[in-house]
């Protein structure tokens, strides 16, 4: 059945794209999705969880002005969370069971206690801010105000802001390095990257890169940074102790999204307009190959093993399985409209990909063969969400109180 086609403008964080969108597919993906899911839950027997075990994941809905709250162990909607307006970017912390949602349209950051699952405190920021990184000893956040030109840096024990920095002209991105010392902001505006002093609030420097650059990836040794340049099809590799740009590499057009290894030894591009990802080799700052992977890539997401690399397709509604260790595309399996922000369930017996125009959240089930049925992946279940769904994250706990009533 062909599909009536509309149109859409997908805006994120100053990337713009004119796409086209088939509308009715999704509605027979989700009948037989529904139909696939009963039966599997029929026969597929849970696995062994201790007690008060909790898993979640939260999902921004932009033009709802809400967060989603999915229970991972029952895979239903437990709760929606009224929080700013035109949420994008949320991210866990890692040491508290908190969640931290980024309101572009009213600038300021929701914080969810995960045990509640309630809204508990908004922190207000600068201009049109769109992620926020947190540190990993769960002390601070940092949000880059791209309408603003400053970075916001947020003390989450005492829920206030501690400094704002000024840095270049529409900071997209602002990431803290993983031991805690540097924060690398990439300048749309200015094509250039701040590096800043996390303990002196101030900039250490500010390094001229490429075109437009938007994503950020930092070596698990902190020792460099990666930067995706959507203008220019490059990516910069950024020297963190001497503050120097190592080498610009050049990827596919419009590469829109990092996805580093948890090794740190690869970093894999998502090259929107030319359907492919290029594969980084950290040490060596070179593009050890490019593939091609799907209709407009948009994000990807690597499996704990290092061996498996998952990629939202936005173009063709489908995420693409890669092997890593022999660079070969395994399979692309169908999911809602538009995918964008893609997870791994903490036990990675899921991937969890967010469905922009379909307002759902696809869950693709990881699964032994069982008989004739070899197929390692099946489309299990469509959840659905609130309008435009944007980002995911994924939080997985031992609660000390009693579980979220639906």
């Amino acid at each position: 059945m062909k599909a009536t086609s509309t149109t859409e403008t997908r805006e994120h964080a100053g990337f713009s794209k004119r796409i086209f969108a088939p509308a009715a597919a999704c509605l027979l993906l989700s009948a037989a999705c529904f139909l696939l899911s009963a039966a599997c839950l029929l026969g597929c027997s849970s696995q062994p969880i201790p007690p008060g075990y909790r898993e979640y994941a939260y999902v921004t809905n932009g033009k709802s002005n809400s967060v989603s709250v999915i229970d991972l162990l029952t895979l239903k909607v437990i709760k929606t969370l009224a929080v700013g307006r035109g949420p994008t970017g949320i991210s866990p912390n890692p040491k508290k069971n908190e969640i931290y949602a980024v309101n572009s349209g009213s600038d300021n950051v929701s914080i969810i206690d995960a045990e509640r699952n309630a809204v508990v405190a908004t922190i207000g920021v600068h201009g049109k801010p769109y992620f926020i990184d947190v540190s990993q000893d769960g002390r601070r956040g940092y949000v880059a105000n791209s309408g603003s030109a400053n970075v916001s840096i947020l003390d989450l024990e005492k829920r206030r802001v501690l400094a704002t920095v000024g840095v270049g002209a529409a900071p997209g991105v602002a990431r803290i390095s993983p031991d805690g010392k540097v924060v690398v902001v990439s300048n749309r505006g200015g094509d250039s990257v701040s590096l800043l002093d996390a303990d002196q609030h101030k900039v250490l420097a500010t390094v001229p890169i490429c075109r437009q650059p938007e994503d950020v990836a930092i070596l698990p040794d902190s020792s460099k940074a990666f930067v995706a340049c959507t203008g220019s099809g490059q990516v910069a590799a950024v020297d963190l102790r001497s503050q120097k740009l190592l080498a610009l590499l050049d990827v596919g057009k419009t590469p829109v999204h990092l996805a580093l290894k948890p090794d740190g030894g690869e970093i894999f591009v998502s090259n929107f307009d030319a359907h492919s990802v290029s594969v980084i080799e950290t040490g060596a700052n070179e593009v050890g190959g490019t593939y091609l992977i799907g209709s407009n890539p948009a994000r990807g997401t690597v499996s704990a093993d290092n061996t498996l690399l998952y990629v939202s397709n936005f173009g063709s509604d489908t995420v693409s399985v890669f092997a890593i260790d022999n660079s070969k595309l395994l399979m692309a399996i169908p999911v809602g409209n538009r995918p964008d922000a893609i997870a791994l369930s903490p036990r990675e017996n899921y991937v969890l990909v967010v469905d922009t125009q379909s307002a759902d959240v696809a869950v693709i089930q990881k699964r032994k063969p069982r008989g004739k049925d070899t197929t390692p992946y099946v489309m299990f279940l469509l959840i659905p969400v609130g309008l435009q769904p944007n980002q995911i994250a994924v939080k997985a706990f031992i609660s000390q109180t009693p579980a979220s009533a639906p």
